[in-house]
């Protein structure tokens, strides 16, 4: 039974009601911990070794190293580092910093030393819990992390840092967590930008871990007798969405598959060998996916299937859909946001569309003068935040009061993504603001050249990007992964070129095709167009 039986009248009756003071960590995960047998998390690693953890066992934990961390000086408002793969402790420590009020910078093990120097110093962090590799990173930085009073590695003992797993062994598992305010700060994301250096987006109690409720009970449509598995790395957005704070609201187990990469065959496997019921991914996930030959796996259990991180393409919807029987829902929010746009159940998924509004947002398509545009009209995707500002929507760019105005355009808070909004109700969208290609004086999202492409069996994947033309200004250049067993050639490329004039309008066919082995991604596994845009300008002699 889903938990939206009625979208319309869910969204019209949705209330907030944030209460005064709130504590993810107390007010949620020890309430289910009171029956010391419900399964938190089933974690499973690369050899096929499981531990299974109750919500007590969190509770405990957790209470363990709040002891430690304020025996070690650190208070609430503190700002704490958190890095590593997907160990269990990444968990507990999320937890253990909620609940004495210290603010939780979580980041992926990807970072560079100078990435964390960069971190350390502006977040002015006084703490560092990590993996022995990002230990690693922290003890090159020679200067300029002078704030950092306290390390604390997982794994093997390290000289110069606490020892995580015999330290907290000398804790109590008693912890009276710290009474939050729900505005107070909780969590400190770096998102980076298309340029420049990464901002620090701030969120309270409220803005992220209380309103990830929506997340988990309308959009990934949770119950206590899920076991929810999410593909996302520990270090950005995501994990908050769909690892944390979403599944736990609704007191579903989480399993957790702890790998160096991701690797499709296992994925499959896994899905086919434990009970799981839903399955998050990014775009990037499923388009690997359906190059596997699915028919060679059946998901007894698997009841639902999400994404988030890009819009995700029809074709790939519609092989998942073949193979499995479940239409995948897309989801869209950003690391400043819960969940915003999605196609919710018993919402009927339009393939491409992003769905409808999430219960507790008005979200519309407004024009540079922040007037509502009419259906079928492109404009900039939009929260309404005034009369009343959604529980959902971080508090600030942290320090940067400036940029934080940027984002406002009167009553609305402007997402920098762009679309268009059908007679229904339904967002298509098209493109970050600045991936949009102005050719011979036709816009064109580059989403929708890419979904063409894909359907061709040759393409595996692909980005496209507006490439420098003296005679159009800018025409639609397209980088392409090609599938096992094809070569790039000239005829392939006349072939592709064909095949999106016949699936899209004929002006937006790309008028260059390169072949390549990958495309460069960020750490989320969004496709970094703006790196590709930018090579393209600069081998072109323009700015």
């Amino acid at each position: 039974m889903s938990n939206m039986l009625d979208y319309e009248k869910e969204r019209k009756e949705f209330k907030w009601n944030v209460p005064e003071y709130f504590n993810f960590a107390g007010d949620v995960v020890d309430k289910w911990a009171e029956n010391p047998n419900k399964l938190a998390m089933l974690w499973v690693d690369e050899n096929d070794r499981e531990i299974r953890r109750t919500f007590k066992d969190f509770k405990e934990r957790s209470n363990q190293l709040a002891n430690l961390l304020v025996q070690q000086g650190i208070k609430a408002g503190d700002v704490v580092i958190l890095i590593m793969p997907r160990y269990i402790e990444w968990w507990e420590t999320f937890l253990a910093c909620l609940k004495i009020g210290a603010i939780v910078s979580p980041g992926t093990v990807q970072l560079t030393t100078k990435d964390l120097a960069f971190r350390i110093e502006t977040a002015k962090a006084v703490a560092i819990i990590s993996d022995a590799k990002t230990a690693n990173k922290v003890d090159e930085i020679k200067q300029g992390i002078d704030t950092l009073k306290l390390r604390i590695v997982v794994g093997e003992p390290r000289e110069g840092w606490l020892h995580y797993q015999s330290e907290i062994e000398k804790h109590s598992t008693d912890f009276t967590v710290v009474k939050t305010k729900s505005d107070d700060g909780a969590i400190l994301f770096f998102t980076s930008g298309t340029t420049g250096n990464p901002k620090m987006t701030l969120h309270t109690h409220a803005t992220y871990p209380y309103a990830h409720f929506v997340t988990g009970k309308y959009w990934l449509d949770l119950t206590p007798e899920d076991l929810h598995w999410n593909l996302s790395d520990t270090g950005w957005g995501k994990a908050g969405w769909s690892s944390i704070f979403g599944p736990w609201h609704m007191g579903a187990a989480l399993f957790v598959h702890h790998e160096s990469r991701f690797n499709t065959k296992r994925c499959l496997e896994l899905l086919q060998k434990y009970p799981i019921t839903t399955f998050c991914g990014a775009p990037t996930n499923y388009r690997m996916l359906v190059l596997e030959d699915l028919s060679q796996y059946s998901f007894p259990t698997l009841r639902s299937c999400t994404g988030a991180g890009e819009p995700l393409n029809p074709e790939v919807i519609e092989t998942w859909k073949k193979a499995t029987g479940i239409t995948i829902r897309d989801g869209y929010g950003q690391t400043e946001t819960v969940i915003v746009i999605g196609n919710f159940p018993g919402v009927p998924v339009r393939q491409g569309s992003m769905g409808k509004p999430a219960p507790g947002f008005e979200v519309e398509v407004i024009d540079d003068a922040g007037n509502i545009l009419p259906p079928g009209k492109e404009g900039d995707i939009a929260i309404k935040v005034a009369p009343e500002r959604p529980a959902g929507l971080f508090k600030e760019y942290w320090l940067e009061p400036e940029r934080t105005q940027r984002c406002f355009r009167g009553p609305w808070y402007i997402t920098g993504d762009r679309a268009v909004k059908d007679a229904d109700g339904y967002f298509w969208f098209v493109g970050r603001a600045d991936d949009v290609i102005l050719a011979s004086g036709y816009r064109i999202g580059p989403f929708e050249v890419e979904s063409a492409l894909i359907e061709h069996e040759a393409v595996a994947e692909s980005a496209v990007v507006a490439s420098p033309d003296e005679l159009r200004g800018e025409i639609v250049k397209a980088f392409v992964v090609l599938t096992e067993g094809y070569q790039p050639s000239p005829q392939l490329v006349k072939e592709l070129q064909d095949h999106v004039k016949k699936v899209t309008a004929p002006y937006k066919y790309p008028r260059e095709i390169e072949f390549v082995e990958e495309l460069p991604k960020t750490v989320s596994g969004k496709i970094r167009r703006v790196q590709l845009r930018q090579m393209e300008w600069a081998k072109k002699g323009k700015k």
